[in-house]
Formats: C-alpha cells, sequence, structure tokens
C-alpha cells in the first residue's frame, strides 16, 4: 500500500483503491460530484467480512473503492432535502420496491437486487462518498457517528434472528462471534434467549463472554452416531456466522428435531450437509442475506436505546486509510474482536 499521508488538494479526496489480491494503494481520487448526487464526508467506515473477502481474498473488481458500513455529515445536499451538517447513513443498495419480494416485504430478494459480491465502484473507505437521496437514513438525536456506523452490522444481525424465527423460550447457538456472531449474540441475550457460542479464537471467545454466552470449544459439542438423534443440549436455532465448512457441517448436529440452521457468513469453502439429518429431524436451513424491511431504523432504535454494550461490540480505536489492509489482517487473524473502524 503507497504511503498518501499528505492532505488532498481541494476538489480531491483520499481513498483505498483495490488493485488485485491483497494489493491497495490510497491516492487522490476527484470527489463525488455535487449536481448529480448527495455528497457525504465520511466519518466512520466499519470493516466487514465481505470487504475483507474482497480484498485479501481476490473477490473485487480492481478499481473499486469498498467500504458499505459508514456514517457521515452531508457536504452537499443534493436533491436530498436534508440540511448540510445533518448526520446520516446510507444503504449499501436500492430496491424497486414493486416486485414481488418487495411487496412482500423481503426487500433483500428484490428481483433487481444488485448481483451478490458486486459493490459500488465508490465506496466510504475515503473522505467523501456520494449516495443517492433516496438512500439516506437520517440518525436520530443523541447517537454518535462512531455508534451509527454499526447500523449497518446490526441490521445484518437483526435480518438473521427474523429468518430464525426464534421465539421466546428457546435456545440458540452462534458459531463463529466475529463481528456478526457477537451481534447476534448481543440481540439474542437482549431480548432474553438462552445463548451459547463456539468461538476458537481466544479473543473473540471472551468477547462473547462478556456479552452474556455460555461459550464452548468444539470438543465439547457432542455429535450423535445416528442422523436421527441430537445431542442431549440441543438447541432451537444455530446461527452460523462464520462461513467455515466444518463450522456449518457441524452446527447442523447441535439442533434439536425441528430445529433451524440460519447460514449468516459467507465463504467459497463449501460445506457437505447431512441430509439423512435433515429428513429424520425435519430440520429446517435458511440463509439471511443483507436485512429486513426497515431494518436500519430498527438497528439505529436498538442502538439508541442504551440495550446493547456498544463499548464491547465497537473496537475503540479507529484506524486511518493507510492502516485498513493492516488492520484487515489483524481481523482475519483474529487479534481485534469488536468492529474495526477505518476514520478517513
Amino acid at each position: 500500500m503507497t504511503d498518501a499521508s499528505h492532505a488532498s488538494p481541494p476538489g480531491d479526496m483520499r481513498a483505498v483503491i483495490y488493485r488485485r489480491r491483497g494489493e491497495v494503494d490510497v491516492v487522490d481520487v476527484a470527489r463525488p460530484d455535487p449536481e448529480s448526487t448527495t455528497v457525504v464526508k465520511v466519518d466512520y467506515c466499519g470493516i466487514c467480512g465481505t470487504d475483507i473477502h474482497m480484498m485479501l481474498d481476490g473477490w473485487g473488481t480492481p478499481g473499486a473503492v469498498f467500504g458499505h458500513e459508514w456514517s457521515g455529515h452531508i457536504s452537499s445536499p443534493g436533491s436530498s432535502g436534508l440540511d448540510a451538517g445533518t448526520l446520516v447513513v446510507g444503504l449499501p443498495s436500492a430496491t424497486c420496491g414493486v416486485c414481488d419480494a418487495c411487496r412482500a416485504g423481503r426487500p433483500s430478494l428484490c428481483r433487481k437486487r444488485p448481483e451478490a459480491g458486486v459493490t459500488p465502484d465508490r465506496g466510504a473507505f475515503a473522505e467523501f462518498v456520494g449516495v443517492d437521496a433516496d438512500r439516506l437514513i437520517v440518525v436520530p438525536a443523541g447517537i454518535s457517528p462512531q455508534a451509527a456506523a454499526y447500523t449497518e452490522p446490526l441490521a445484518v444481525a437483526l435480518h438473521a434472528v427474523t429468518r430464525s424465527g426464534l421465539s421466546a423460550g428457546q435456545t440458540a447457538l452462534v458459531t463463529g462471534a466475529g463481528p456478526i456472531g457477537a451481534a447476534t449474540i448481543a440481540i439474542l441475550v437482549a431480548r432474553g434467549i438462552t445463548t451459547a457460542a463456539v468461538e476458537p479464537g481466544a479473543a473473540r471467545a471472551e468477547l462473547a463472554t462478556r456479552l452474556g454466552a455460555a461459550v464452548k470449544s468444539v470438543d465439547d459439542l457432542e455429535i450423535t452416531a445416528h442422523p436421527g438423534d441430537s445431542p442431549a443440549d440441543a438447541v432451537d436455532v444455530v446461527f452460523e456466522t462464520s462461513g467455515a465448512r466444518s463450522a456449518v457441517e457441524t452446527a447442523l448436529t447441535q439442533l434439536r428435531p425441528g430445529g433451524t440452521l440460519v447460514l449468516v457468513g459467507t465463504g467459497l469453502d463449501y460445506p457437505k450437509l447431512d441430509t439423512n439429518r435433515v429428513i429424520l429431524n425435519e430440520l429446517r436451513v435458511t440463509g439471511a442475506f443483507n436485512y429486513d424491511a426497515h431494518g436500519f431504523e430498527a438497528a439505529l432504535e436498538l442502538i439508541g436505546s442504551g440495550t446493547l454494550p456498544l463499548d464491547e461490540l465497537i473496537a475503540p480505536e479507529a484506524v486511518g486509510l493507510d492502516d485498513l489492509l493492516s488492520t484487515m489482517h489483524r481481523l482475519r487473524a483474529g487479534e481485534i474482536p469488536g468492529k474495526a473502524m477505518v476514520r478517513p
């Protein structure tokens, strides 16, 4: 990554440009055009697991700027009707609002959604971002810019809980206590759900414990020999947030009859599911992609409620653009337990 610590010339901004697998540059690029879009000065942008896949694993398109978990203050209002200086968050993609999925209240399945894995060419790992007016959400008073940047990952976790159909009195297991796993644990604990977690990394396992989950090691998990049987401590729902093949395969074995496996984490090392276990126990396997219909609003309400331990969920120190790539490596190594954020 090139060193570009100088201030940007007027009309330009600093941004992290993805070049190829594991390689980025921090360079000056043109700011978004205030005549054609609403321009937001980025305060914070969270580092998502998808960003890591894009930049460290080579999933991304060279020349792109990633980053979709952001908050910022409006610099040029454009057609938004909002005042300059308003604190906002932005929906990563628009939905059509008229297809059968949108009308059914499932915008994550919008028939006109972008192709999975393809992100905007100009995301928020930059000093400014351009956003269509209909994709802006005003942050309620009392929520800090750093907390507001947690809206997107929290909305992802809320959607996973919605997809699970989990109800009061049931039990849950979360496999993987990375940022989405930790957010899911925090939501479940806040709702009074008895929650366990499996996380091999020491720092993230300690975080899961502080959030209120009973942490187990993989060796603690009972895997019954017969697919029609289930462990004595089987749960109603497993949220698989790591994307690891072994975790997905093991998660299925921890369900009680009629239970649900919610797949949240992504990866390219695809698992093999024990279909006999699924059939004999009438298990349900579902995915959770993106957000509920009003997921950002619900996430902001939850952030503002004060019921979540945001000081645990968000890493205390934000990093600059020049440290983005090294921070991604630290996240992959499990050295940073909370949500790491960039402050451009």
